[in-house]
């Protein structure tokens, strides 16, 4: 299997992930004649019949499976100090996986022009995506009108910004509004639930407008309407919004969480909106993901967007 590397932006070094899984991932994502051909034919059962994830996710949840959280945790040098419980009070794997962190684990950015970033995860950045010659992989597009099942909204964020998310299996899988915000009511756009491991989307950008996905209008002060996606992958038992409707929200405040698996958030700007951060943008220009954590600073509010 292909290593995976990406920049830690805490410590600026370049890192090798470690895959949850890595042999399922090589079985269906290989390069040899049979990787392949089980790509083409049982791959596509599994990521289109929600029964394979849902029985997975169901059995995460059966109270033996604790004893896979201390292991689990050694192996992925998961940082338990961070959580609000501590490991012996989790009552299946599902439960650790869904956990909550210190408020102070994850300190929030000030500023009320200042984006933050809205979950911990494997992040792309995409000034103006209308300019950019591929997503992840050179020359490599997916259609705005499939990942937003909306041809009029497409073209309202034809020429935004984009953030792109990747939440592996170890990291924290709560998800947060990057800014002061009113939300909507999400909205279900239906789909298969292929993996978002890299070695998969190199493969087929459009898995992610090909998998399950919810999307929210975030009405944002003072960043106008954000376009919010939570996206499913192999395995995601459910995608939960814990949100009130009609509320506002202060940044950092809670949105929802992914049950047991790999996921990905991708948030839209209008054109002029935000101007991202210049480490997080010149890692995407290195084709690098960028492993960041919820409330680090994501870009500054430029006050020249047509819904500032």
């Amino acid at each position: 299997m292909s290593d995976i590397f990406y920049i830690d932006r805490l410590t600026g070094r370049k890192e090798k992930e470690k895959v949850y899984k890595a042999g399922a991932v090589q079985l269906f994502y290989g390069n040899n004649p049979l990787n392949k051909s089980l790509r083409y034919t049982l791959l596509p059962l599994v990521a289109r019949l929600p029964i394979f994830s849902a029985l997975y996710g169901h059995f995460q949840k059966r109270s033996g499976t604790v004893k896979k959280i201390a292991p689990f945790i050694k192996n992925f040098d998961v940082d338990a100090s961070e959580f609000k419980k501590s490991v012996t009070e989790f009552r299946s794997f599902n439960d650790f996986f869904i956990r909550e962190l210190k408020k102070e684990a994850r300190p929030i950015a000030p500023g009320n022009d200042l984006a933050v970033i809205p979950a911990d995860g494997r992040y792309y950045f995409y000034q103006d995506i209308a300019k950019c010659d591929g997503f992840i992989v050179k020359g490599q597009k997916f259609d705005p009108v499939e990942l937003l099942g909306d041809s009029t909204l497409a073209q309202e964020y034809a020429e935004g910004a984009m953030v792109m998310a990747r939440l592996c299996p170890s990291d924290y899988h709560r998800f947060h509004f990057p800014c002061r915000c009113v939300p909507e009511k999400a909205q279900l756009i239906n789909g298969s639930l292929y993996s978002v491991n890299p070695l998969a989307v190199k493969q087929n950008i459009k898995i992610y407008s090909q998998n399950k996905r919810k999307l929210t209008k975030l009405t944002a002060t003072p960043f106008g309407t954000i376009l919010y996606l939570e996206i499913g992958a192999t395995n995601v038992g459910s995608i939960q919004e814990t949100y009130t409707l009609g509320k506002t929200y202060q940044k950092g405040d809670e949105k929802g969480y992914f049950e047991f698996g790999g996921s990905a958030l991708i948030l839209l700007f209008r054109k002029g909106i935000i101007q991202f951060d210049v480490d997080l943008l010149a890692a995407t220009q290195k084709g690098l993901e960028m492993r960041c954590l919820l409330g680090q600073s994501m870009g500054n509010c430029t006050g020249v967007g047509s819904n500032h």
